[in-house]
């Protein structure tokens, strides 16, 4: 058998559970159910404990019973001889009876008071302590139904769950206690300001003080582009536990939210339960109104005269008058609690139940960003507030995205110390000690610890607000923002003026480039990637580059249909301006003729079809790059002469066919690539640009060399890969410079055996020629070691074994 505590205790948890989705109304009614069933129970008990009814034969009997007055029986006396007589007259239709004797006076008297309570004792007065404890039963399930409905009952658990955790939660206690400290610094800061504006003869503070100041207050706001300036005092406080079970409170509720305010079914069984109570409270007074005059105290009962002789007896009902008064007692709690159902109907009509807006909690707590929920969710937040106002405000801690980044920064902060970020240290490719975080949620507090990092690369983090702290970074020179919109504190933004040298950005929205880097007064280099066209068109974007007076190099990877003409806010001071564009033809170079100190120009992707005419006027010019257009000839590179400084030409992956001759005329080149093109034939002319010492041309359709290239004698690399040169000039090998040979995949039947005069070849590659042997000469080139040469293994084999021991020595 099952413990009767079993119950108490089950009913007790239950009610402990749901108390707080419980108004006043709620309980007040649970009260009087429970005063109601109370009732009820006494009632019954009374029923099947005592007797229910004393009946006595009348004396008098008469055709129609109804004549018969029970009140007789009190207006005849036994006189001395036992002869019953009356004291007054006796109607004409009404006799007198007289009854048998047959020795069973108390078997016919029982029987007769079972007979006369089943048939002639109203139903309701018989009934009455039943329908008390039935009725009560139903408005006990009716109130507690919307718990139990197969819809509504998980959600309503999961709710009552998340929000006593959230309440019981450190981290809400912290948060909020944290507002309420920071928000009394808000108010001293108001306090000072206000006294400073009102007595203008005390001294005022400088103004990055009072600044500083404010942007700390401000910061107590829930605003996600500012944060708290001092996190690691305040986010010690949490253990690495506590900061989880947090974090994993900020996922169900997310979920719970998602889920719960896609219905209103909550809302629904609410009012549906509340007015079928309201439906029962009507039916009940009704009918007890008019039935409860039919408990009668004395009730006449009409019985067979063959038992006793008696055909009419009079009987009194034992708990008759106890039960009326019971039955108005009930009917006056039944009005009570129908009172309570309907002013319930009225508050859940009257107010807008499926809106719920936190102003009051944000202006109390001063975190603005809580979202205001609907449906369900507001609708259980308004049956919350009747019970306890501060479960809500405690609960909206973890609505805030703010609060959320603020605990992420916590656990960031625990799972990425110092010492592991230390680890993940490297040299990047301008030899720059770097450290690259990947996806974080968030920008660990702990960064700011490593003073010796050079650079700082943060690709796809999220939610990245760089504090006042990072000005213990003395060594950090470079910034890469790789997908990762950052903001800046006040104080954070000053110390990156003085210190930061080198900027990379790659944003996917022109709305996500940072606005703050245009004030980067000390910046050298600025580096941005992602659609910068649309910003351009409206010439908003970087019209504060005239800020950036230490600006040297500016890299543009966009799809810009026109040079952005901001550059000439910066033209005097910069050096190297890299333009990579995404197939989108660039036009409008006249700017170009501002950048008179330009060194070096790359043009990439631009689906130029000419050498834009206003590079030519760009006298400082040493590096020029065209990679990736659609140049088919150059016949304007004459004008490359008045570019007199200019050392490196690349016009590779293009479509160029030819030279012109007059390419001679750049006396100064000393590199130039004009691989993956169309040419098939070399001018002799190009061979007198004497200072060349790179010359690259490969993927080309190239069948012969000239032998005017044995008058580079400064070369140093030459290539000629993936062509069709069938044989090598002997020229060639004149230039004893050379350092590499690239001539793979042509038509070469053999090599030169003068080969051997290029004393300083330390790469030879002829890989993919149909050669039958090599040159036994080859091992004669000193610094010409076996990693270097690169030829098919076939041939190797070849030479003789001992040649081969040198060439691996060498």
């Amino acid at each position: 058998m099952i413990p009767v505590g079993e119950f108490r205790n089950l009913a007790s948890e239950q009610r402990e559970k749901y108390r707080v989705l419980k108004p006043w109304w709620d309980v007040f009614s649970e009260y009087l159910c429970i005063a109601m069933l109370m009732l009820g129970v006494f009632g019954c008990t009374l029923q099947l404990t005592q007797d229910k009814i004393a009946c006595v034969p009348s004396p008098f009997t008469s055709s129609t019973p109804e004549a018969i007055d029970c009140s007789h029986i009190r207006n005849y006396r036994i006189n001395e001889t036992g002869q019953h007589s009356l004291s007054t007259p006796v109607s004409p239709i009404i006799r007198e009876v007289f009854g048998r004797k047959n020795n069973l006076d108390i078997h016919q008297y029982v029987f007769v008071n079972h007979y006369c309570y089943e048939r002639f004792v109203h139903w309701y007065a018989k009934f009455f302590p039943y329908l008390v404890v039935i009725h009560t039963m139903i408005f006990m399930v009716a109130s507690s139904f919307w718990f139990k409905f197969p819809g509504t009952s998980s959600k309503i658990d999961l709710f009552v769950t998340i929000l006593v955790k959230c309440f019981d939660s450190p981290w809400t206690t912290r948060a909020l206690s944290e507002v309420s400290e920071e928000r009394g610094e808000e108010k001293l800061v108001s306090l000072r300001r206000n006294t400073i504006s009102k007595d203008p003869t005390e001294r005022r503070p400088n103004e990055e003080e009072t600044v500083g100041l404010l942007l700390r207050s401000s910061s107590v706001k829930s605003n996600p582009e500012k944060k708290s300036p001092e996190p690691q005092s305040t986010l010690s406080v949490l253990d690495k536990k506590e900061g989880e079970q947090a974090k994993a409170l900020f996922e169900k509720v997310k979920k719970f939210r998602t889920h719960v305010e896609e219905a209103s079914l909550l809302h629904r069984m609410y009012v549906l339960q509340t007015s079928l109570k309201v439906f029962k409270f009507i039916l009940i007074m009704i009918y007890t109104a008019f039935l409860v005059q039919h408990i009668e105290i004395v009730v006449r009962c009409y019985v067979p005269p063959d038992i006793t002789g008696f055909d009419i007896y009079c009987c009194n009902h034992n708990r008759a008058n106890l039960f009326s008064k019971l039955a108005y007692c009930y009917f006056c709690f039944v009005g009570v609690y129908g009172l309570l159902c309907i002013y319930t109907l009225y508050w859940l009509f009257h107010r807008p139940l499926k809106e719920y807006s936190f102003d009051h909690v944000r202006l109390e707590t001063g975190i603005n960003d809580i979202p205001d929920v609907k449906n369900d969710f507001a609708f259980l937040f308004h049956l919350v507030d009747q019970y306890d106002a501060l479960y809500s405000k405690r609960f909206a801690v973890f609505l805030s995205e703010v609060s959320e980044s603020r605990l992420h920064q916590l656990n960031l902060n625990h799972e990425w110390t110092a010492k592991k970020l230390r680890g993940r240290l490297a040299k990047n490719s301008s030899d720059r000690l770097e450290l690259h975080l990947l996806m974080l949620p968030g920008l660990p507090d702990t960064v700011f610890d490593i003073a010796e990092m050079e650079s700082l690369k943060l690709e796809q983090v999220n939610n990245v607000t760089i504090p006042p702290s990072i000005a213990k970074l003395d060594s950090l020179q470079e910034l890469s923002l790789v997908y990762c919109p950052a903001k800046l504190q006040l104080p954070a933004l000053n110390h990156l003026k003085q210190r930061l040298k080198i900027l990379r950005v790659a944003f996917e929205n022109a709305e996500d480039l940072p606005v703050w880097m245009y004030t980067l007064n000390g910046l050298e280099e600025l580096h941005l990637n992602g659609p910068l066209a649309n910003e351009m068109s409206k010439s908003g974007s970087l019209d504060s580059l005239r800020e950036l007076r230490a600006l040297r190099v500016l890299t543009l990877r966009s799809n810009l249909s026109k040079i952005p003409p901001t550059l000439a806010d910066v033209a005097l001071q910069l050096q190297r301006l890299y333009i990579h564009n995404e197939g989108v033809k660039l036009q409008a170079f006249s700017i170009l003729k501002k950048l008179i100190n330009l060194c070096s120009l790359e043009v990439v992707g631009c689906e130029l079809e000419r050498i834009p005419s206003a590079v030519f006027s760009l006298s400082n010019l040493q590096e020029l790059d065209l990679k990736e257009n659609k140049l088919t000839t150059v016949e304007e590179i004459l004008s490359l002469q008045h570019c007199q400084r200019l050392v490196t030409l690349r016009l590779w992956h293009n479509k160029i066919t030819y030279i012109p001759d007059h390419i001679s005329k750049l006396h100064a080149l000393e590199t130039l690539d004009i691989s993956w093109n169309k040419i098939w034939k070399l001018p002799s002319r190009l061979f007198y640009c004497t200072k060349l010492r790179h010359l690259d041309l490969s993927h080309n359709q190239i069948t012969n060399l000239p032998p005017e290239i044995g008058i580079l004698q400064g070369l140093q690399f030459f290539s000629a890969a993936f062509n069709s040169i069938e044989t090598l000039p002997d020229e060639l090998f004149s230039c004893k410079r050379l350092k590499t040979l690239v001539l793979s995949n042509n038509r070469l039947s053999y090599i030169n055996s003068r080969v051997a005069s290029l004393a300083q070849l330390v790469r030879l590659d002829i890989k993919g020629n149909p050669l039958e042997s090599l040159p036994l000469e080859i091992m004669d080139c000193p610094l010409l070691t076996r990693s270097g040469l690169i030829v098919e293994d076939s041939l190797l084999d070849l030479l003789p074994s001992d040649a081969l021991n040198n060439l691996a020595q060498a």
